[in-house]
């Protein structure tokens, strides 16, 4: 039976090699940080994981993972309402909680879940959801399990969005929904903006801040404390596994109530298991220490504006960005995979996205600071960009 779809799949994944679309997977042998080492042996400098706060081989984070794994164990082996949750569980919601100035958190696998779970709960028949354009996957996939009213919006298009919510003036509920720092660009959303169109058409505001919480605002608390509307947000959804921390889980946290129906009715919460302690206290561990210092907040603020002025000063043409994001356009996909191959030769560990990840003939190289990265990483990592786009041909 296997016969007929295998060479249907074999011919299908030839066309994508073909068309230079292929994505490789490389092995890294070594902790994940500013400095890895690949299965190769080459040890290479990384500017493409979201490990925006460096956090993700923190000795305190290591050594909380490995305090919860001796004092709870390894997994939980079940979905909570079953086999019930643990006191970090509880500490790591609230933390959350007082993070973002929300009233409560649910835990996650992961915010994709988060992002899978919350329409179909909350919007029905009758109520809409206007989406921004460029919001992510996780977010298209949930709104498609959702039987709400679809509406989508221009990316960060106010006078767009404007005319979506009077297109839905006649729904129940209304949503706006968006990314908080859109990742492939790196602009961010203006949510001071969207929050005053909610205001006056009598919508809810759900942010994603996955790339922008522990990167934007000066305390790293996201686009509600970058637009001082901190706490007024209704829902937002995020990750461990990118600033941090880079382990795994995610959340939604927002108004009580919210969060109440989505302990009783989200489907990934009631139907995964709930994350092992030892990414939990982990997590707890790293809410401490943003509570401390903003320390590593700033040092990322400083290596982006650096490297965004020097890669912009060079020639190469970036996107406009606020984020920890630096899109360096290259247009074409096989081009991006070439610069990003030799650009590995060079030792800077860096992927050319294309076509299905961002549009057709939008192929970029994606370069991801860190407050990891010490100030010989970005001139080296500079200075290869610039004999590699030297010997492209794309500046001179």
């Amino acid at each position: 039976m296997y016969g007929k779809i295998k060479e249907h799949l074999k011919n299908e994944l030839q066309s994508i090699k073909d068309a230079g679309l292929y994505k490789n997977e490389r092995v890294i042998v070594s902790p994940q940080d500013a400095v890895i080492r690949l299965s190769s042996g080459q040890e290479v400098l990384n500017f493409c994981a979201n490990n925006y706060l460096g956090l993700s081989n923190h000795p305190e984070l290591i050594q909380a993972a490995s305090e919860a794994l001796h004092s709870h164990g390894y997994g939980m082996s079940s979905v909570r309402f079953i086999c019930g949750t643990t006191d970090l569980h509880k500490i790591l919601e609230q933390k959350i909680a007082g993070f973002f100035g929300t009233e409560d958190t649910i835990l996650y696998a992961a915010c994709f879940d988060a992002n899978g779970g919350i329409f179909e709960p909350l919007f029905g028949e009758e109520d809409a959801i206007i989406s921004d354009s460029l919001n992510h996957a996780s977010i298209i996939d949930g709104v498609r399990l959702s039987k709400a009213k679809r509406f989508r919006y221009n990316n960060a298009d106010m006078i767009d969005l404007e005319k979506q919510l009077q297109l839905a003036k006649e729904a129940r509920f209304r949503v706006i929904v968006t990314d908080g720092v859109f990742s492939m660009d790196g602009n961010v959303a203006p949510l001071d903006q969207i929050h005053l169109l909610a205001k006056k058409y009598d919508a809810l505001v759900m942010v994603d801040e996955c790339h922008s919480a522990g990167v934007v605002g000066d305390t790293g608390r996201g686009v509600t404390e970058l637009f001082n509307i901190r706490g007024e947000v209704d829902i937002i959804t995020g990750t461990l596994g990118k600033a941090f921390g880079g382990a795994l889980g995610g959340f939604t946290t927002g108004r009580r109530e919210i969060i109440e129906l989505l302990r009783q009715r989200s489907r990934p919460y009631l139907f995964s298991n709930s994350l092992p302690p030892a990414v939990v206290n982990a997590g707890i561990k790293m809410f401490d220490m943003m509570a401390r210092t903003s320390e590593l907040q700033e040092k990322l603020h400083h290596n982006t504006a650096y490297f965004i002025a020097e890669m912009t000063a060079a020639g190469f043409d970036i996107k406009p960005s606020k984020s920890a994001i630096c899109a360096v356009m290259l247009y074409d996909a096989k081009l991006s995979q070439e610069f990003a191959a030799q650009l590995l030769i060079e030792g800077i560990y860096v992927i050319g996205f294309y076509y299905p990840v961002v549009a057709q003939g939008q192929a970029r190289i994606r370069v991801q600071l860190s407050a990891a990265h010490q100030q010989d990483h970005l001139e080296k990592a500079v200075s290869a960009f610039k004999k590699v786009g030297k010997s492209l041909g794309l500046i001179h």
